[in-house]
């Protein structure tokens, strides 16, 4: 009959600049494909050379090897009658374009560029790659010499076509295109593309995985037709987990999916589809014809070849897939794993080293190589020969076939209990069971006598010993001592890492894996160039919340009974002396003045709602108006963003983590920001102060001076006028109190006085004295 057709996504993980590998990969995937039985292969986006190659795109090497490949890709046997796309950079009239490259049988026939770039997130793709914006239009791209000599062909369109073979016409979209509030694939299906494909590059955030494909579906559902979309998966170099989920959908059924995490190199997937059944679709919905009738038509490259075959009657359609996706447990136990499974084989080490302290994080570090390992036996288990050569590669033993996570975990993961005077008896038996249970390498340290040498010196100098707060020192005191313990683990911790290899008579060193969460990295709650100091941390971009979510979850799928006691212990980082009984004195939440739960809804509001301090304030009164007094709400906004500007720059050399939440403060790709900020935000707290003053006095009688009650215009909406009395934080700060040298807002207020420098909105913007010095709103020289 000549109607059904048979293609192929696919779902590689490429490596940025190892163009051999990266060959290598994509044609495995064009001959599993064609031995499927597909008659079309497409593939990521820059499957060619990488995505995350970043500043290298500006390096013409970067385009010269990605033509080479392609020539070698063109001209292999396996791709001979079968359509193909790549995914690689190009550039035309000078200009650089992230591309898909379309050929059959050694013949180019399209380069479609990106048509909408992505600069979202970790995404910065207008700093190498320059949109196509002529839409409708293609010109002549000339070819390098290196294809002439091999194909003859010495030009091909460039620009925004499609592809017409002799049964159905395909249109590109790249990534963005897909997300882009003008997605091309409207205009394309109204012009008569019947198949619409994508080549992505789309990372892991957690609870993310469900929007891609409803976005494939919807499209495909509002336009009629099939919608290809490719992606890749894994780590490629950088901080983000490509995770996979390459999928085809049919007028808004969903066919077929990729798995999400998976430690495979080379994934393809397949469907078969019923031509007919787009037309019929598309003809029955009237408003999309007359829409259509009129649409503007696309240039078409003939491709002579026909995707189907007339002997297809008893070919089956593929019918529609009921998915199922992740929960955030199961994306934390397996995304930061498959990241670090890449990391560690690409690396050239030979396995982890943990400071493992029996505490939430330390413990969800340790679990995730745990997972690591689950999935390797896995992977060889289901004869994935690549898992297979790259383990014994890792352990330097060519005979070993990994059968049981535990064992595994023994020889990739050295666990180290790093303790002192201030350890508890309890995070160290925790410490001990959890390695037991995970089958850790696993040691145990003191560091007493690496501080009282460091502090021996620090005597020898100045004549002086800082004592805790306990024993009668300083804040100051108390903070050096705590900052010494820490920093001293990070410095035992690479020594160990460098050697323990050596002690147990394997070649190579091990990678130090951090353990500082996103929350307390927002925070700043974490000493700078301590333990979360490390090579890699695979929880920091992961909330304490979840974290203990996770290891909820883990408990019973990894059957880790231990982790029960250490999600219901508090956390606390055991820098202070204990009390006499041996209980803690020290806990993190009581330390940090703010509750996990608080730090993750500042972190949201921050980042994913563009929040600054006065806007944080807005939005919480409304979300804690019936707990919280405005000036309480004030007091937690005010104290979170003076830590938060303080600590700032410890985000500056964070430790790389695999990326996992939309809030992640990494200075370095995803959250742009200042490290250096004037901590008592005199401006922005006294817009905050401003709003209290009008809405105290609904809240809370008061016997402080305010104006009558007749002088007030209040415009405050009664029905959310409601609070409870707390206690005044113990962390407030005499520069967010009342004593500002200012008068107080006049916003919705009757004018009190006639001062000139007052503006009419009421706020203060400067204060000039006598000699003429100008001064911020709360008094302070500037």
């Amino acid at each position: 009959m000549g109607r059904k057709i048979t293609v192929a996504v696919t779902t590689l993980n490429q490596w940025a600049l190892d163009f051999e590998g990266n060959m290598a990969r994509i044609l495995q995937s064009i001959l599993e494909a064609k031995d499927m039985g597909a008659s079309y292969r497409t593939g990521p986006e820059l499957e060619v050379c990488g995505y995350s190659c970043e500043d290298h795109f500006r390096e013409p090497d970067t385009f010269l090897h990605s033509w080479e490949t392609l020539v070698e890709i063109m001209m292999s046997p396996i791709c001979e009658n079968m359509l193909v796309d790549v995914g690689m950079p190009v550039m035309h009239q000078n200009v650089a374009y992230n591309c898909r490259v379309a050929f059959f049988n050694r013949q180019l026939l399209l380069i479609r560029p990106k048509m909408a770039m992505c600069d979202d997130g970790n995404y910065r793709e207008s700093r190498w790659f320059t949109a196509w914006t002529k839409s409708l239009q293609t010109e002549e791209y000339l070819l390098p010499r290196l294809i002439t000599q091999h194909t003859g062909q010495e030009s091909v369109s460039i620009g925004d076509a499609v592809i017409a073979t002799r049964d159905t016409c395909i249109g590109y979209e790249i990534c963005e295109e897909l997300w882009n509030v003008r997605s091309k694939h409207i205009e394309m299906s109204l012009s008569g593309v019947e198949i619409i494909v994508n080549g992505s590059g789309s990372y892991m955030e957690l609870r993310k995985a469900h929007i891609t494909n409803d976005l494939i579906c919807n499209a495909s559902f509002k336009a009629g037709g099939a919608y290809l979309f490719s992606n890749l998966r894994g780590c490629d170099g950088q901080r983000v987990y490509f995770n996979g989920c390459s999928a085809i959908a049919l007028n808004g059924d969903l066919l077929a999916r990729g798995k999400q995490f998976a430690l495979q190199d080379v994934e393809v997937i397949l469907a078969t589809i019923d031509l007919e059944e787009i037309r019929a679709y598309r003809v029955s919905l009237r408003s999309r014809c007359s829409a259509a009738a009129g649409a503007i038509t696309y240039p078409r490259i003939r491709c002579d070849f026909e995707m189907s075959t007339h002997s297809d009657i008893f070919k089956t359609s593929t019918p529609p897939l009921q998915l199922t996706t992740h929960t955030p447990e199961e994306e934390i136990a397996l995304g930061p794993a498959c990241w670090l499974w890449d990391y560690l084989r690409r690396s050239g080490q030979g396995g982890f080293f943990l400071p493992l302290s029996g505490g939430v994080d330390s413990s969800s570090s340790a679990t995730i190589v745990y997972s690591m390992c689950q999935q390797i036996v896995h992977a060889v288990q289901l004869g994935d020969a690549q898992v297979l050569y790259d383990i014994r590669k890792i352990l330097a033993d060519n005979d070993y076939t990994p059968i049981n996570a535990a064992a595994l975990c023994n020889r990739l993961l050295v666990t180290c209990f790093m303790g002192s005077v201030n350890s508890s008896k309890e995070t160290r038996r925790r410490a001990a069971q959890l390695a037991n249970q995970l089958g850790s390498y696993h040691i145990e340290i003191s560091i007493d006598l690496a501080v009282n040498a460091l502090l021996s010196i620090f005597n020898a100098v100045t004549g002086l010993t800082p004592v805790f707060r306990t024993q009668g020192g300083c804040a100051r005191q108390n903070l050096a001592l705590q900052n010494i313990q820490s920093r001293i683990r990070m410095v035992l911790a690479y020594i160990f890492a460098q050697l323990m290899l050596w002690v147990r008579n394997r070649p190579g060193g091990l990678l130090v894996l951090g353990s500082s969460n996103v929350d307390e990295s927002l925070r700043g709650y974490l000493t700078k160039y301590d333990c979360s100091s490390a090579d890699i941390n695979p929880i920091g971009g992961i909330s304490k919340t979840d974290l203990r979510r996770f290891l909820v979850y883990a408990k019973k799928k990894f059957n880790l009974p231990v982790l029960e006691s250490i999600i219901d212990a508090p956390p606390t980082a055991e820098l202070e002396p204990l009390l006499a009984n041996g209980e803690l004195l020290q806990t993190d939440e009581e330390d940090m003045g703010m509750s996990y739960a608080e730090l993750s809804e500042y972190g949201r509001l921050r980042k994913q709602f563009f929040c600054g301090p006065y806007s944080m304030f807005c939005r919480l009164m409304a979300t804690w108006k019936n707990g919280l007094s405005p000036k309480e709400v004030a007091e937690k906004v005010k104290h979170f963003f003076r830590c938060y500007a303080i600590n700032r720059h410890k985000m500056t050399v964070l430790t790389p983590s695999v990326h996992a939440e939309n809030y992640s403060p990494d200075d370095n790709r995803f959250d742009h920001r200042p490290f250096l900020y004037r901590a008592n935000w005199s401006w922005q707290f006294k817009a905050i102060d401003d709003e209290i003053d009008k809405l105290q006095p609904i809240y809370t009688p008061s016997t402080q001076m305010r104006p009558k009650s007749d002088e007030l215009l209040l415009s405050v909406d009664t029905s959310t006028q409601q609070s409870m009395h707390l206690d005044e934080s113990k962390h407030s700060s005499p520069l967010s109190s009342a004593s500002l040298d200012v008068g107080v807002s006049t916003a919705g207020l009757p004018r009190i006085d006639n001062q000139p420098w007052k503006k009419a909105s009421g706020f203060s913007k400067l204060h000039v004295n006598v000699l003429g010095k100008i001064k911020d709103r709360t008094g302070i020289p500037v």
